[in-house]
């Protein structure tokens, strides 16, 4: 499945639209993705977060043996997440990729 909800090999990866706390670790996450965001932590899909300030962003992923994080913090600048007033934005593999070099993805569907 390609295209803007999903990849070639069907992650689906949601961006959180408002920060945060970056203290959070594997159950602090699964929280914020089951309560806030509305989705099961266990899909396969990929939640990606970033701080406050921005340059630091974490993934939550479930995959299929276990839960990992990613982190990733900039040395400079900041991770340009896209705004909107929804609490989730789903975004494909390609736009991912350009966040993590800290630059700026379009607009996306809500998820």
């Amino acid at each position: 499945m390609i295209g803007t909800h999903g990849n070639d090999d069907g992650v689906r990866i949601y961006v959180a639209t408002m920060p945060v706390d970056m203290r959070k670790s594997f159950d602090g996450l699964v929280e914020v993705v089951r309560s806030f965001l509305g989705h099961d932590p266990l899909s396969g899909s990929m939640f990606v977060f970033r701080n406050r300030a921005g340059h630091m962003l974490k993934i939550l992923w479930w995959d299929q043996d276990g839960l990992a994080i990613f982190y990733k913090r900039l040395e400079r600048g900041t991770f340009r997440f896209p705004y909107s007033g929804e609490k989730s934005l789903a975004i494909g593999r390609d736009e991912l990729m350009r966040l993590l070099r800290g630059l700026e993805i379009g607009q996306r569907h809500v998820a």
